[in-house]
């Protein structure tokens, strides 16, 4: 097969294909949903398994190498497991992940291992049980808890873990979540949230810095090691704990902005195609798939978004009407 590759106009290799298959969430966290919940997209504007195939074989023929799956929740979609299965299998396509929020990776890490799925991101906030639920607005740590040990009994690597910085909320588990890394071969992933979809959950917190994360873990767990980026580290800066297993990572969006490194694009339940997260652009590829539209004509559409990328964004400005079940996590 020959390998092409896809650049924007300024020059980045853009590889990276986040593929969010449905908006439907088993969690109500209190950054993504308000409390009466949000309008769901309806069944027929969601794309089918077969048409998120079609896509992502024209995105891979122009140079996307890495997926990742997301929603909403992607394991509450029926017939994820053999959708999943197309696209491991899928020539060309040299890494295939999954975002979940581990409520039921427990029950279906075995059959994810065998279908050949190596690695999994979970969503976590929170260690403690009544801040979890408070986050989520529902009782399900032990779940989300045995679903990371499952995976990790399962040899998935790596196993990471996403925590989302939310001022007043789970500043104490930070020192918690960074302990998990010195007898775990866990990678513990802070993320600043950034201010998107605030038209959707007004009242969501704000978020508190990556640079008092480092301080918090330096003053209370110990010394922080600088480490180099691997392949599938994405935006995160490394460092290991002093003696410790597994690692910690910091994302900054909104302190930190790396957009100048930025290699993906999303590809929303809706079949539209997104070239920046905080940005209210989208393409859409639904409408002409489901007229007839030819691969050629697929491939230019991917063209444009990828042509469609800006450079950067100022966080401080982005008002995206959206919250991240519509967008894809």
């Amino acid at each position: 097969m020959i390998q092409l590759a896809l650049y924007d106009l300024h020059q980045r290799v853009i590889d990276y294909l986040r593929v969010s298959i449905t908006d439907l969430c088993n969690l109500r966290c209190v950054y993504c949903r308000p409390p009466e919940g949000v309008p769901l997209i309806p069944h027929e504007d969601i794309l089918r398994y077969e048409e998120f195939l079609t896509i992502i074989g024209v995105a891979r023929d122009m140079g996307i190498r890495k997926i990742r799956v997301t929603g909403g929740e992607p394991l509450v979609r029926r017939g994820v497991l053999g959708f999943l299965e197309k696209l491991i299998a899928m020539e060309g396509i040299e890494d295939v992940g999954l975002t979940t929020n581990g409520v039921l990776l427990a029950s279906m890490a075995s059959d994810l291992r065998a279908i050949g799925l190596k690695r999994v991101n979970v969503s976590l906030d929170s260690l403690r049980r009544e801040t979890f639920k408070y986050i989520t607005r529902s009782d399900r740590l032990d779940e989300v808890l045995a679903g990371i040990q499952e995976a990790l009994d399962r040899g998935f690597h790596p196993v990471k873990i996403n925590v989302v910085l939310l001022q007043g909320i789970n500043e104490p588990d930070v020192v918690g979540f960074a302990r998990l890394t010195l007898e775990q071969p866990l990678d513990v992933r802070f993320i600043e949230r950034m201010p998107f979809g605030a038209d959707t959950v007004p009242n969501s917190p704000d978020p508190f810095s990556s640079l008092a994360v480092l301080n918090m873990i330096r003053e209370q767990v110990g010394e922080l090691l600088p480490q180099e980026r691997g392949p599938l580290d994405g935006p995160a800066t490394m460092f290991r704990i002093k003696g410790a297993v597994g690692r910690i990572g910091i994302i900054d969006p909104v302190t930190g902005h790396f957009c100048g490194t930025c290699n993906r694009l999303r590809l929303t339940a809706r079949g539209t195609l997104r070239p920046c997260l905080l940005s209210g652009q989208e393409l859409d590829l639904r409408t002409p798939l489901r007229r007839g539209a030819s691969r050629d004509e697929i491939g230019q559409i991917i063209e444009a978004a990828v042509l469609a990328k800006p450079m950067g964004h100022d966080s401080h400005l982005c008002a995206m009407g959206e919250g991240m079940n519509r967008i894809g996590g």
